[in-house]
This record gives C-alpha cells, structure tokens and sequence, in this order.
C-alpha cells in the first residue's frame, strides 16, 4: 500500500466509513416498513457484516488469530457498539432540542451521530479484542 493506505487508522475510517454510510443508507427503506428502532437495528446489523469483511480485508490483515476466534469477538464488539448506536440515535432523536422547523430531520441526523460514536467503540474494540 501506498501513501495514506499506509496508515491503520485512514484505512479504517475508509471501511468503516463505507460500512456506516451503508449502514445509514439502508435504514431509509427499512423505514418504509419498521419502526424507526427495528429498522436503526437492522441497519446496523447489515453494517457491521459489511465491517468485518472490510476490516478483515483491508485493516487488520496480519491478524494471526483464528477465524473462529475473530467472529465471536467481531459479534461482541458490535454488539456492544450497536446498543450503542441504536441508545445514542434513540436519545438523540426524541430530545426537547429539536426545533419545530428541524424534528423531521431529528432521525436520520440523530442515527448519523449515533453511528459516530458507535464507531469509536468499534475502532478500539476491534483493535484490542478482535484482531489482536
């Protein structure tokens, strides 16, 4: 790899981001047919199945673990990660802070940020548990 591919951490932010957007995405036609819980779920459950074979792939490649053992801690992480997201989007969503002008927005920029934060969690989590 060259350049900034270099760095873990840009490479990261990369598959991760690809897999948050994806996450974010498909939230808005799940919400065609769930509540807005299930479908912020769903979404992060489709997300962080994308993550694990991008960061497998493209971050955390020399990892010497078994696949077995990167699975289980992957699954731990983001579920740890996702009450995360889904708690943070829910808050966020449904505070009195949300001017009148602005609540239809509330939704989608509330999951954005829960999955912000959710993504924190995942970087370290990831990093120290599952592909040590």
């Amino acid at each position: 790899m060259t350049g900034l591919l270099k760095d873990e951490r840009i490479r990261f932010l990369l598959a991760g981001g690809s897999a948050a957007l994806l996450n974010w995405v498909v939230r808005f036609p799940l919400s065609w047919f769930l509540p807005y819980a299930a479908a912020v779920t769903v979404a992060t459950a489709i997300g962080m199945v994308a993550g694990f074979f991008l960061y497998k792939h493209l971050v955390f490649q020399e990892s010497s673990r078994s696949l077995w053992l990167q699975v289980r801690d992957f699954i731990g992480v983001n579920i740890v990660a996702g009450v995360i997201t889904v708690i943070a989007a829910l808050v966020l969503s449904s505070g009195p802070w949300w001017p009148d002008t602005y609540k239809h927005l509330a939704p989608s920029i509330s999951h954005m940020a829960g999955i912000g934060i959710g993504a924190v969690v995942n970087f370290f989590g990831h990093k120290i548990f599952t592909f040590r």
